[in-house]
């Protein structure tokens, strides 16, 4: 979660979680070189100011496993209509009380609404905005206000504390020294999105020594063709966790869910979404050319037995996924044909020269005009000619326009 600017100045939080987030980010498009999109993989806004369920000028909502903020200024709310939005949990702004009076008679409307909650973010809003002296001069004349903001600090200053010792992890070079320090880690009072943070920290060191020692052991002696014809160009330990689904999704594909190694394990340890897995997953074995595993993670079956392809992200997308790894045509027609838009199929049709569907879609459109004009595109008396041909002269031609 993105945390305050003043906070992330001071160094807080320190997680690895956190930079890890945006590594995994970068990782995970670099490995199947996607471009941008919406519904890509997890995306990790850095801006906004959340206050417990509050936040400054802006409202959260969650769509896709991805964070969105947006902002959302108005101009005529009172100080009273104010609070009441907060309390009810509706999107509302403070950033329009500029003067120090309608700070003041906005604080002094928390207070009076008894709600600690919406206290303590109208104060964190005063303190984004006023100066110390004023601040603790108007908050002297205010002791119910004053006593919030002084709680607040010292919760403040007790998270950073914990969290500066947890820092301290960086300092340790060795991993199983730094796993243990990771494990002493966890009885500390943190809240309670860091304290899942940390653990999952603990937890993805732990597997990763021991997927490491055994991957190196079976390496070293030469037992497993995949990392004779793939050795491994780096360690796995203390990379980001979708590097780790990445690397399992390639050394250790179809092992069983109850071995650390396994993607399908990692996948439900670390609750990665299904966006997130298939892609990852889609990179690791497309790199591999393990076409057979590809098709097996788009097919499904119903209780008659017959199978579908289906995803969760675009066929188009994993058509251009397949291409960048050099997927065969032949493959690369059985996606693009997934493609449910006419035009963006005939589209990346054309672009990877997948002439059989060109050619079958234009003559499922009955568009003799157009099989007329693609004939003179492809090299005469090649099979695509005479398919073209063909269906030009068949019966079904009665049915051209």
């Amino acid at each position: 979660l993105p945390y305050p600017k003043y906070l992330q100045e001071e160094g807080w939080p320190p997680l690895m979680y956190l930079k890890e987030s945006k590594r995994a980010v970068n990782s995970i498009r670099s490995l199947v070189e996607e471009e941008d999109e919406e519904d890509d993989v997890e995306k990790v806004s850095w801006s906004g100011e959340p206050v417990g369920i509050y936040l400054l000028d802006c409202r959260w909502s969650v769509h896709d496993d991805v964070i969105l903020l947006w902002q959302d200024y108005v101009s005529d709310w009172t100080p009273e209509e104010t609070v009441k939005r907060m309390q009810q949990g509706k999107v509302y702004s403070l950033e329009k009380f500029r003067s120090l009076q309608d700070k003041l008679l906005l604080l002094d409307e928390a207070v009076n609404a008894h709600d600690g909650n919406v206290i303590t973010a109208v104060l964190i809003y005063l303190k984004k905005s006023l100066s110390k002296e004023i601040l603790f001069r108007e908050l002297i004349t205010r002791e119910i206000a004053l006593r919030h903001y002084i709680h607040y600090l010292k919760e403040i200053g007790e998270q950073k504390l914990l969290l500066m010792q947890y820092r301290d992890h960086l300092n340790v070079r060795d991993e199983n020294k730094r796993r243990d320090f990771l494990k002493n880690c966890l009885s500390f009072p943190f809240s309670p999105d860091d304290a899942t943070h940390v653990q999952d920290h603990y937890t993805l060191l732990e597997r990763q020594i021991i997927i490491e020692a055994n991957d190196k052991q079976v390496e070293s002696s030469g037992q497993a063709d995949i990392f004779k014809k793939y050795p491994r160009k780096a360690s796995i330990l203390n990379m980001p966790i979708i590097t780790t689904l990445y690397y399992s999704c390639f050394y250790h594909y179809g092992e069983s869910d109850g071995t650390f190694s396994s993607p399908a394990n990692i996948r439900k340890t670390f609750r990665i979404s299904d966006k997130q897995f298939l892609l990852t997953c889609l990179g690791a074995r497309a790199k591999l050319k393990a076409w057979f595993d590809v098709d097996a993670l788009f097919t499904t079956k119903n209780w008659l037995g017959y199978t579908k392809k289906r995803s969760p992200i675009g066929f188009h997308r994993i058509v251009d996924i397949l291409q960048k790894n050099n997927a065969p045509v032949q493959v690369l027609q059985d996606y693009v044909n997934l493609v449910e838009d006419v035009e963006q199929k005939i589209s990346l049709a054309q672009k990877y020269k997948c002439h059989d569907v060109i050619i079958n879609t234009y003559r499922d459109l009955k568009d003799r005009q157009q099989l007329i004009v693609y004939r003179g595109k492809v090299e005469k008396g090649s099979s695509e000619y005479r398919k073209i041909e063909e269906i030009l002269s068949n019966s079904v031609r009665r049915s051209f326009p």
